[in-house]
């Protein structure tokens, strides 16, 4: 028997851009039969050999062909060493915060999604987790959060919903001076627009259901890193809590990481024009956009990314031009997710945050006028147009 579980990755040659590697993935094709489309390996287990030997695929809740080979096209975009493909965003969050132990703290941003807040403080502070929430685009106040027990800052940048810029690589210097890690959630920019790990970090996490799968059809999450001992903590994640992503599904999304860079380029383009013509609309009373000059943060934005991605929030006039866009908008679809080939708008009080609690949210903004929308590939005028019926 044949054994391709060793075979060098192809698309690490330094001479391929990151366009050629997405297209390619790992092996560039499946090396025993030459598929150009890498095959489901829809099966549980694998036959050995002989005693002693392995194909290097024993079951598949250890290790599947499929999966490899995203979880390897995964390590290449993000220009890390390992990479690991979960159930679902949360999943591997999850296995993440499996890395800090009882009485130890973590620092997270203020206005992070509603699923990983729930995480942290339902889960993992039941067990001793120590956690702070804290604007991390304040550096100020990140250094006045450190404790001598602080062991990880988990950053999203840009923040879901709120729009803030964390500094990456300050916030890692930060973090590594005092003897913690740094993980980012790179859903929004995905590695096209924003490495993290060439910035600082230790680990990179995705909701891989958003831009990497990139078509709303799949449920993924993502981990990345260059340490071994990180690697070796999210080996023995999957390998106990079976939380892999299935064959099919690491199928879809090799599929889809093939058009990241094509799709990025649409919805950057389209979130500006359309994150324009929100400002200047009578009943939009603010929009939260990383690519205004104004941003407050825009000068690190540019710092460490090559793009504003596709996210815009926005704040109205009344709860009743918040009632006409979700009821009547027609091409755009008022829906919980992001990151796809549609346009889709998200109510943050009530879906992405419902968990969150109700004095935070009114703090921070997320109030009942607020709204965000994942700007898809269609037509930027249309999607303008679409808008502008909904709220007439």
């Amino acid at each position: 028997m044949k054994n391709f579980s060793n075979y060098n990755d192809y698309s690490r040659k330094e001479n391929l851009s990151f366009d050629s590697k997405a297209v390619h993935g790992a092996l560039g094709c499946e090396p025993l039969t030459g598929a150009v489309s890498f095959p489901i390996y829809q099966t549980s287990t694998f036959r050995h050999p002989e005693l002693g030997q392995s194909t290097g695929f024993d079951y598949s809740r250890l290790l599947n062909p499929t999966r490899q080979e995203l979880e390897r096209t995964l390590a290449i975009l993000e220009e890390g060493e390992y990479g690991f493909a979960f159930s679902s965003g949360q999943a591997a969050n999850m296995a993440l915060f499996t890395w800090l132990n009882p009485g130890e703290h973590v620092i997270l941003m203020d206005d992070i999604y509603g699923g990983t807040f729930r995480i942290m403080t339902t889960i993992f502070g039941k067990y001793g987790i120590e956690y702070d929430f804290i604007d991390l685009s304040d550096i100020d106040a990140v250094k006045a959060a450190v404790k001598p027990n602080t062991k990880m800052i988990f950053i999203e940048t840009p923040s879901n919903p709120l729009m803030k810029v964390a500094d990456i690589a300050v916030l890692a210097d930060i973090a590594h001076a005092n003897g913690a890690i740094v993980a980012v959630d790179n859903t929004f920019l995905t590695p096209y627009f924003q490495k993290p790990l060439t910035l600082g970090a230790d680990v990179v996490i995705h909701s891989a259901t958003k831009y990497l799968g990139g078509h709303n059809d799949i449920i993924a999450g993502a981990a990345v890193v260059r340490d071994e001992e990180l690697a070796a903590h999210f080996k023995v994640q999957l390998k106990s809590h079976g939380n892999g992503l299935a064959p099919m599904d690491s199928w879809l999304m090799l599929r889809g990481i093939k058009t990241l860079h094509l799709r990025m380029e649409r919805h950057n383009s389209n979130a500006m024009k359309v994150a324009t013509w929100l400002r200047n609309h009578p009943k939009v009373e603010k929009v939260y956009y990383v690519g205004f000059e104004d941003h407050k943060d825009y000068d690190v934005t540019c710092k460490q990314t090559t793009g504003f991605g596709g996210m815009i929030s926005f704040a109205v006039d009344s709860e009743e031009t918040v009632r006409n866009i979700l009821k009547n908008t027609d091409m755009i679809m008022f829906a919980e997710s992001l990151g796809g080939t549609e346009t889709l708008i998200t109510y943050p009080t009530t879906q992405t945050h419902e968990d969150t609690p109700e004095d935070i949210k009114e703090r921070l903004g997320i109030t009942k006028k607020f709204l965000r929308i994942s700007i898809g590939i269609e037509d930027p005028d249309d999607i303008i147009n679409d808008l502008a019926q909904a709220m007439k």
